[in-house]
């Protein structure tokens, strides 16, 4: 049973950069054909696919947060990890690591979720 446990800092300040790592467990993140990826949902929206990383390595980001996002991982550590950098108030949302296929029309598809982080950011 493939488990994702999200952790990071809770509270980030403006301008700075937010890290978040995914541990995984009962699976590895270099599975053919699994994608690895980051979703938010900030208070009272809906959730928002951020971007992945393929089992080759590959990453794929949203267009809206391209400029500002990264994803890699820690094959050793059987780990991905997610850095927002200049973040702003707008930014504070719920954060999960989520794992899953996609389509050959680029659908992501979901088998497994973390529990999800809060992170706000503030001064």
């Amino acid at each position: 049973q493939v488990q994702l446990q999200e952790s990071g800092p809770g509270l980030v300040k403006p301008s700075q950069t937010l890290s978040l790592t995914c541990t995984v467990s009962g699976g590895s993140t270099t599975t053919n054909y699994y994608y690895w990826s980051w979703i938010r949902q900030p208070p009272g929206k809906g959730l928002e696919w951020m971007g992945a990383i393929a089992y080759s390595g590959s990453t794929y980001y949203s267009p809206s947060l391209k400029s500002r996002t990264s994803i890699s991982r820690d094959t050793s550590k059987n780990q991905f990890s997610l850095q927002l950098s200049s973040v702003t108030p707008e930014d504070t949302a719920v954060y999960y690591c989520a794992s899953g296929g996609r389509s050959s029309s680029g659908l992501y598809g979901y088998d497994h979720w973390g529990q999800g982080t809060q992170v706000t950011v503030s001064s």
